[in-house]
């Protein structure tokens, strides 16, 4: 009986060895991929790394920022961005809290942050998306944080802008 015994244990400590990866530490892994991705190229940005920096996202990538009129594609955002590189450090954008999600099959990722910019605490979002195994920016979107008690004020301050914003549009 006590040779059974060992031969059960020996088994069960050869197959727990020899199993595969639980789907939880696939994702983890690939959520930690994804962050060092995110981080990376907002270190990039801090650094004044354009080459880098770009090469984190897909050609056909899109950059939303905090004005209105600020809907970039690729192209556009370098051509933007290019000045600010230039300087040696473009903007220095730090993850402070960060939610990352994948889809059922581990091609496209999406998440949102918190941020701590030169403009305070700012959220970010965006899309990922796996190119030859390799996580590529997609789509972000920087917005500016408003706490709910200063809206009115945001509203106010905001009100010549966002109406001349608005007749390109045609709204009144």
């Amino acid at each position: 009986m006590r040779k059974i015994s060992i031969l059960v244990v020996v088994f069960c400590f050869i197959s727990c060895s020899n199993s595969e990866p639980k789907a939880d530490v696939i994702i983890s892994n690939e959520k930690e991929v994804i962050c060092n991705v995110i981080d990376t190229w907002h270190k990039n940005a801090a650094e004044g790394n354009f080459e880098d920096y770009f090469s984190a996202m897909t050609n056909s990538s899109v950059f939303i920022g905090t004005d209105a009129n600020e809907n970039w594609l690729m192209p556009e955002f370098k051509e933007f961005s290019r000045p600010y590189f230039a300087d040696g450090v473009a903007w220095d954008f730090k993850a402070i809290d960060r939610n990352v999600y994948l889809s059922a099959d581990n091609k496209i990722a999406w998440f949102d942050e918190l941020l701590s910019t030169w403009m305070g605490v700012t959220r970010g979002s965006g899309v990922l998306v796996k190119e030859n195994d390799i996580w590529k920016i997609q789509h972000y979107v920087l917005s500016v944080t408003v706490p709910n008690k200063n809206v009115e004020d945001v509203i106010k301050i905001n009100k010549e802008i966002d109406s001349l914003f608005l007749k390109k549009y045609q709204i009144n």
